[in-house]
This record gives structure tokens, C-alpha cells and sequence, in this order.
């Protein structure tokens, strides 16, 4: 693990830089498989399947029929089918709160006879991509699709390349998941955004994927939605000199396992903070099952030394991480001068472990400092808005002047004469 004092500017510059991905030859592949599918759109799917998942695809199993996903519960058990639905209950709790904190349609008059507001309508289809490969991630089936059933979209589709694993399966059905697709990879984007025979298409794709998965929701965007590109996941501990080494060290791990490209940071105005959780991982990491991937992200593991719990603050909200814990003798001070952060996770018993599962919040969120200006998957990424406006003849009266200015001094004669018709 290495050690950075935060006076070293350019270490801490090529920190908050992060190594972009290049997605220059993914990108044309990509674009290739894309327009494979929108060609031969089925036959393109089942031959992309064969080819990168080695799966006899066929117009028959494409989809997952209602009796494997019933016959799934019993292969997955009753605990894990217990532990979905604690989660289901607790992310779904949370973004039902989230979803009264938003206006309904709205109007107010801006002047006389001009009233202006807002309807607020669902996105209608809803794409969930849910990645296979490493690990089957039936968390990731509920935030993305818990959201999505709660702020009112009325289809909700669910690819992952083959087999789909039963606990995804379970997990879609406790989200009443309308159709689930065995198709995974670039295909499955371009499916998703085009349609297929098989596979109608949707208004937005959401959940997190590999480079090529990545790739294809950007060349996608504007034919359909996406939520956003997502890069390494990334912890961030901001520790003072009252923190649990042992909790710090415990979390970086959880972090570390994720993959070998996981970031992990703390920082810290505490030297025995720092030395203490090197001398924890140490002895923990000998305990965890992932021992080899974690020991790949820690190279990348950083910790920086500051001189005060304001540059500490400082750095944080410089990073913007993905992950932010808080382990602080007085948590909620230190976050309420957080600005930048994907989810914020008070006191030394809120590990980001809760909130990856089942403490409510979403764990699809912003990274490579993209928590600057962009949110954790929400309620309101489902819905859309139309600006709705009704004006009454004296109120277009009134109107006139401004249009008949705006619009000459633009050249768009035929603008000015919509509006002028009416009075003639």
C-alpha cells in the first residue's frame, strides 16, 4: 500500500486524474456486433451468443419461461430467498420516501393570462443489464429495478449472458420483473436499444457491465437513455485519529475483492491511523476467501496523509469517490462539509457492505469523480418531464412585443407571424 502526504501535489493530481479507459478498439468492435444486430437482429444474437458465451441460443429459450424462474427458488434456498427479500423490502422502502419527495404536475402563472408548468410521466420501458462472468449479482437485479417498478415505468426487462443464475432469477421475480432475456454483451445493448423478433425494444438501459457493455450503452445514448458510464468501483475511508483500524482494514478488503482494478483510499491526518490498518490488513487478509484479487487491488491502494481533518475534508470532496465512509469522532459534522460523493456512510457502523445489499440506498453510483455532478440511480431517473404551457389571448396580447423583437432580430419571420395571425 502506498503512502502520499497531501502537500505532494502532483501524486495527489494524478489521484484525482484516475487512468481513463480506453475504449478506442472496443468501441469499433462494438459498433460492429451493434450493427450485426440491426440487421439480422435474432440470428445476429444467437450467433453473438455462440460465439463470445459459448451458448446454444435459440428463438425457443431466449427468454426465461415463468417455470424456471419458479423452480429457482427451490435451488436457491430459503435463506438467500429470505435475505432478497429483507433487501427488496428496505431499497424499496427507501425510494418510496424518495418518490414523496418529488412535485407532482405543477402549473403557476407567470403573468397575466400565461400559465406555465410541468408534467411529470414515467419512462414507460425500462432495460436492466445485469452482468454474469465473475460473480452473479442478484443485489444489482433490485437497484436497478426497484427504482424503476417504483417511480411508475410499466415494463421492466432484464438481460444477462448465459446461463442466467437461479439467484437473479429469484431476484427479478421478487422485483415482478415483466421479461428476462438470456443475452449478455454488447448484443444485449444493441437488442435492448433496436429490438429484435424476440426482444422488444426500450426507452432506457441501466446496470453496470464490462468495457464492451460500457461501449455500447455510449453508442446507444440518444436512440435510447442510459444511466451512466461506470468505470472501477472506489472506496473512500476520510479517517480522523479516533477511527477502528480494524473496521478500516475490514472494509478496504470488502473493497478490494470487488476486482483487480477496485480503488481503495484513506485519508487521514493520523500516522498511527495509517500504520495501524496496514498492520490489520496484513493479518486479515489471510481470513477472506478472495485473498488473490484482493492482494491485485491493493497495489493500487493508496493512503493520504494530511495535516488537519480539513484537508482530509478537502480531498474527499476533491476525489468525489463512489464510496464515501466517515470515520470521525463526530461523523455528522465532518458530512455536512461533504459536497462530492457518490453514497456517504456515517460512523464506524455503517460499512459500505449495508449499503451494497440491503440498508436502502442504491449502489449503482457515480464514479471517476463523476460524483462532481451526477447522482446515485434513482427514482428520478425514470421519470420524465414535459413543460406544459396554456396562454389565453390577452395573454398572448401581452406576449407580442417580446416576439415580435426576439423573433426579427433572429430572422424568423414566419414566428412572428404565428403569433401576429391571431390578432388579424
Amino acid at each position: 500500500m502506498r503512502f502520499v502526504r497531501y502537500s505532494e501535489k502532483k501524486e495527489i493530481n494524478d489521484l484525482l486524474e484516475r487512468k481513463a479507459l480506453d475504449l478506442d478498439e472496443v468501441i469499433v468492435s462494438v459498433r460492429q456486433i451493434i450493427d450485426e444486430v440491426r440487421c439480422n437482429r435474432d440470428s445476429a444474437l444467437v450467433d453473438c451468443t455462440k460465439r463470445f458465451d459459448g451458448f446454444d441460443l435459440s428463438k425457443e429459450n431466449i427468454k426465461v419461461p415463468v417455470k424456471d424462474i419458479k423452480d429457482a427458488y427451490s435451488k436457491v434456498g430459503g435463506e438467500l430467498v429470505a435475505a432478497l427479500k429483507h433487501a427488496h423490502r428496505n431499497i424499496t422502502r427507501f425510494h418510496e420516501e424518495q418518490m414523496k419527495h418529488i412535485p407532482d404536475d405543477w402549473s403557476v402563472e407567470i403573468e397575466g393570462g400565461v400559465n406555465v408548468g410541468e408534467k411529470i410521466t414515467p419512462i414507460h420501458d425500462v432495460g436492466a443489464y445485469i452482468p454474469g462472468g465473475r460473480a452473479s449479482y442478484a443485489s444489482t437485479v433490485l437497484m436497478a429495478c426497484i427504482p424503476a417498478r417504483v417511480a411508475g415505468s410499466k415494463r421492466i426487462v432484464v438481460v444477462s449472458p448465459p446461463p442466467v443464475s437461479n439467484s437473479i432469477l429469484v431476484a427479478a421475480d421478487i422485483c415482478g420483473v415483466d421479461e428476462i432475456y438470456r443475452v449478455g454483451g454488447a448484443q444485449a445493448i444493441a437488442a435492448l436499444a433496436y429490438g429484435t423478433q424476440s426482444i422488444p425494444s426500450v426507452d432506457k438501459i441501466i446496470g453496470p457491465g464490462n468495457v464492451y457493455v460500457l461501449a455500447a450503452k455510449m453508442l446507444v445514448y440518444g436512440k435510447v437513455d442510459i444511466d451512466m458510464p461506470a468505470g472501477p468501483s472506489e472506496a473512500l475511508i476520510l479517517a480522523d485519529d479516533t477511527a477502528n483500524v480494524s473496521f478500516i482494514a475490514a472494509d478496504m478488503l470488502a473493497q478490494a475483492e470487488h476486482d483487480p482494478n477496485a480503488q481503495c483510499i484513506i485519508v487521514t491526518d493520523s500516522e498511527s491511523v495509517a500504520e495501524g490498518v496496514c498492520e490489520e490488513i496484513s493479518g486479515q487478509l489471510g481470513l477472506i476467501k478472495s485473498k488473490e484479487t484482493a492482494e491485485q487491488s491493493l497495489k493500487n491502494a493508496v493512503i493520504v496523509l494530511t495535516n488537519s481533518i480539513f484537508e482530509s475534508i478537502e480531498f474527499a470532496n476533491m476525489y468525489a469517490a463512489e464510496h464515501l465512509e466517515i470515520m470521525t469522532k463526530e461523523p455528522e459534522v465532518t458530512f455536512g462539509k461533504i459536497t462530492n460523493a457518490g453514497a456517504i456512510f456515517l460512523g464506524e457502523y455503517s460499512p459500505i457492505a449495508a449499503g451494497d445489499y440491503v440498508s436502502g440506498g442504491n449502489h449503482i453510483l457515480p464514479t471517476a469523480g463523476s460524483a462532481r455532478f451526477s447522482s446515485e440511480l434513482n427514482v428520478r431517473d425514470f421519470l420524465k418531464t414535459s413543460s406544459v404551457q396554456k396562454i389565453t389571448k390577452e395573454g398572448l396580447n401581452n406576449l407580442l412585443k417580446t416576439i415580435d423583437a426576439l423573433s426579427s432580430s433572429e430572422g424568423f419571420d414566419a414566428h412572428n407571424r404565428s403569433a401576429n395571425i391571431r390578432f388579424m
